[in-house]
């Protein structure tokens, strides 16, 4: 049996699920497009090959062995994209919760299965129909759970917004323990440069007390203010519109100390490793053509 626990994002990662760039078919249409980013490199011609997809997979699941974490990877799907785990499940205390994901993505939950058969039954639930939440918008910080979702009346009619406020109520009925706050997103289904898919698109805790923070990703002043008091201002790193653009919050911590992160963010690496963090580079510039990046492609099950 696994024994789930995973409560914030920096401890150290003991098992995790890692998605998979195999046959992951076809460059889709630009009518199959879910989000913007992926819309633009579909029509420019620059949509990421496979091979290119499946190395950078690679290059990160070796930084997974180098650091002794068990790795699970889902069962292939023919010409199937299973790259992104984190928007079909996610892990709060020792409960897994099975996301209720756009209708065609449900086969992605049916080829980690074999990785849930291994849960308590007891610790596993997925939400009502009713109820949006993608792992991408919840954010775990110890007594706290932040949760991304977009407020907007015109909820139904943004591909882009992964998580409704029944997401967000469900997960203060499940942990009423927990400090749940959300935060609302800024969303764009035309222009990636203003399309904060999820929370970890604009906002993401690193080590014990820091942060990388996008602020024209929150609809909300107020909201962007709490994270600042929260955190203090000297322990967060802001990002340009830029580089929320080539996805420079969505890195992945595998300890309190090491990040792991996309080589080309050489403005926030340079900042994480004058805070004394262990940075571990790796190519994924690919992957970040589809609006998803480090964190989006893991899952994790355990950390310490």
């Amino acid at each position: 049996m696994l024994q789930l626990n995973v409560k914030n994002e920096t401890s150290r990662l003991r098992a995790v699920v890692l998605g998979s760039a195999v046959n992951n078919g076809p460059t889709p249409t630009a009518e199959e497009a879910y989000d913007p980013k992926s819309l633009e490199h579909i029509l420019a011609g620059t949509y990421p090959v496979e091979a290119d997809m499946v190395a950078e997979m690679e290059a990160f699941n070796q930084v997974f062995q180098k650091y002794d974490v068990k790795v699970f990877r889902p069962e292939m799907i023919e010409n199937y994209n299973q790259i992104f785990t984190r928007d079909i499940g996610f892990v709060i205390d020792d409960v897994f919760i099975k996301a209720n994901i756009l209708p065609d993505r449900n086969r992605e939950l049916d080829a980690i299965q074999y990785v849930i058969d291994q849960i308590n039954p007891k610790k596993v639930v997925r939400p009502p129909e009713d109820v949006h939440i993608e792992g991408g918008d919840v954010m775990l910080w110890n007594d706290y759970i932040f949760i991304g979702t977009y407020k907007g009346s015109d909820y139904s009619s943004f591909i882009t917004a992964r998580t409704n406020m029944a997401g967000v109520k469900y997960i203060k009925e499940l942990f009423p323990h927990k400090i749940v706050k959300e935060f609302d997103l800024v969303k764009s289904k035309l222009e990636a440069r203003d399309n904060a898919l999820h929370l970890d698109c604009c906002f993401q805790p690193v080590g014990k007390n820091k942060g990388i923070i996008y602020k024209s990703g929150f609809r909300e002043e107020a909201d962007y203010v709490y994270l600042v008091n929260l955190f203090g201002k000297e322990n967060l790193f802001h990002i340009t519109r830029d580089e929320m653009y080539h996805m420079n919050s969505n890195v992945f911590s595998i300890d309190e100390n090491v990040v792991v992160s996309e080589r080309n963010f050489t403005r926030l690496n340079n900042w994480l490793r004058e805070q004394g963090f262990t940075v571990e580079e790796i190519p994924y510039a690919e992957i970040a053509k589809q609006e998803g990046l480090l964190r989006c492609s893991t899952l994790p099950l355990i950390r310490d």
